[in-house]
């Protein structure tokens, strides 16, 4: 069934037979938690996302060279940010996404064509039902957008004044995974991130606190903290409350130690394969976060001018005894993350600075 899908992807022509191909694929992903295996679900969906925007991106080029545009004149990827970064995003999240160019050839041409060749891509995106990261973390806007050299001045800068904001744009690009075109632009730019890590691990002092700024959703009580107004009352969000506690610290782990990869499973099995965390720490904080995959993959979603959108959060109606149960473990779970991340991120800080004595 799927090969059949992969395949369809593959031969689009237009914007609108890839937008066909999503919409079959969505309905035929069904209930994940109807799925066997919600890690194998979550593969599924964010390949269906990586060939889709793939193609998007190929079409887009193909078009600009139809007009006499020629091809790209240098090398580039295209990059996604945030769950796409990850490969963890649901049937219907939004975009975030860059591009990263490799420095040569005249710089006015180049970035005029990649100025056209991005107008075209949010276009078919658009067309496909994915709507704009409202944080405009997005390749029509120039701060993500650039050649490799500007990419690393510009982490150079954040380090050097890493105010909350500087240090929110550094962790995005942690997280930033090619799509499209010439990944080894990607792994440099990560590397270059670890290098600046090492040379300067004071900078994970801040990063632990942005980090560690959305709280695991659990009160003093150890009870569901849930919506209080609006649609969503007596709802519960999911992004926020439970995926991203867990999320962002194990990011910030991976980042302190040079573990590579993006997911947050790679990055899981990465601490654990250096010693960082135990076999029965992998476990639990596998389940907790596969666990907080799935209710995020349930929170509802709708179409709205003929985009998918989501606002992340469970209904009340949804939160069944049994699954208030499940989430109050995940979350459980996610507490003891991230006081595990505080704590192991101020040691390192407490060796650094005497190392650096």
């Amino acid at each position: 069934m799927w090969n059949d899908m992969w395949k369809r992807i593959g031969k689009a022509e237009r914007f609108e037979e890839l937008r066909a191909c999503r919409d079959e694929a969505t309905a035929l992903l069904g209930d994940p938690r109807a799925a066997a295996d919600i890690a194998g679900w979550n593969e599924v969906v964010n390949h269906l996302h990586d060939l889709l925007i793939g193609r998007t991106v190929f079409l887009s080029e193909r078009m600009l060279a139809e007009k006499g545009l020629g091809p790209p004149p240098v090398r580039y990827a295209f990059v996604l940010f945030g769950s796409g970064g990850r490969s963890e995003q649901t049937p219907w999240s939004d975009q975030d996404n860059g591009l990263l160019y490799a420095d040569g050839g005249d710089p006015k041409e180049t970035e005029d064509y990649f100025h056209l060749l991005v107008g075209s891509i949010l276009h078919g995106l658009g067309i496909l039902g994915y709507p704009p990261c409202q944080g405009n973390v997005l390749c029509s806007n120039p701060r993500w957008r650039k050649p490799l050299s500007d990419w690393k001045r510009r982490l150079n800068e954040w380090f050097g004044d890493p105010t909350w904001e500087n240090v929110r744009y550094t962790l995005i690009v942690a997280d930033a995974r090619a799509v499209y075109g010439d990944a080894s632009l990607v792994r440099a730019l990560a590397e270059d991130m670890r290098q600046k890590i090492r040379e300067r691990p004071d900078m994970l002092g801040r990063m632990l606190k942005n980090t560690l700024h959305h709280k695991v959703a659990l009160n003093w009580f150890g009870r569901l903290v849930t919506e209080r107004y609006g649609e969503d009352a007596g709802g519960f969000d999911v992004k926020y409350g439970a995926y991203l506690p867990i999320v962002n610290g194990v990011r910030l782990l991976a980042l302190a130690h040079g573990v590579a990869g993006t997911s947050t499973l790679e990055r899981i099995a990465g601490l654990t394969r250096i010693g960082v965390l135990s076999p029965a720490q992998e476990s639990r904080w596998r389940d907790a976060f596969l666990s907080a995959l799935l209710f995020r993959a349930e929170a509802p979603f709708q179409l709205q001018d003929g985009l998918y959108t989501t606002r992340g959060k469970l209904r009340d109606i949804q939160l069944t005894r049994q699954r208030r149960r499940e989430l109050k473990e995940c979350l459980l779970t996610g507490k003891a993350i991230q006081q595990f991340v505080r704590r192991h991120i101020s040691a390192v800080l407490a060796r650094s600075g005497k190392h650096r004595k």
